[in-house]
């Protein structure tokens, strides 16, 4: 065998280990990766749970007015998804759910009762309070009483969005303030839902002062 031959033989060889070494490198970082990935998904997990567990002593979500099966003096159920002793449907919303915290910390989210799950939403307000029907989550009710005040945000439990792009909702539920971020499918909804709700809680506190 010529030198040159040995040469040619003795590079391919080289070459050759060199992709097995990288192959084998590749495959240590991506196993590396993918238990990195699975460990913060478990901490995040167990946080998650934790902060359930801390949040132990919120009450269950109080549930939305019972519907009749009929209307008063016979005829078809009501048709706009809200009982009748719920009274007139203010307003309607298609949009997202975007999570609860405690009133004024945007970051100290909320998950009891489901309370932690980003999902789409309807929101219905009539007056007897917001009822929020969430495909998938669980949904919940907010009595009118329990209403303190609607305002335009830009972020809640994380998740920031443009200045006024969410629609904030504070309402009391136990010992507790809190605050819950919706977001229009028609953004321009947002305006018309902070002054309705705010007016229907101002004519409640001075209809009580009298």
């Amino acid at each position: 065998m010529t030198p040159a031959t040995l040469l040619a033989a003795g590079l391919a060889a080289e070459k050759k280990s060199a992709e097995v070494t990288d192959w084998a490198a590749r495959a240590g970082w991506l196993v590396g990766l993918a238990l990195f990935v699975a460990l913060v998904y478990w901490l995040m997990r167990e946080g998650w749970k934790w902060r359930g567990t801390l949040q132990g002593d919120i009450p269950e979500l109080p549930a939305r007015p019972s519907a009749s099966t009929t209307l008063d003096g016979g005829g078809d159920p009501p048709q706009s998804g809200m009982p009748d002793e719920a009274g007139e449907v203010r307003l309607t919303m298609s949009g997202r759910y975007h999570g609860s915290t405690t009133a004024g910390q945007w970051l100290d989210r909320i998950v009891a009762h489901g309370l932690g799950t980003r999902s789409r939403a309807e929101l219905t307000l009539t007056d007897a309070g917001l009822d929020v029907v969430r495909p998938g989550a669980t949904d919940f009710f907010v009595p009118l009483a329990a209403l303190r005040e609607a305002r335009l945000d830009k972020g809640i439990a994380g998740k920031v969005l443009t200045e006024g792009g969410l629609l904030v909702v504070t309402w009391t539920h136990g010992d507790r303030l809190i605050d819950s971020g919706f977001r229009s499918d028609r953004a321009a909804e947002h305006t018309e839902w902070v002054d309705t709700i705010n007016s229907m809680i101002n004519k409640t506190e001075t209809e009580g002062a009298r």
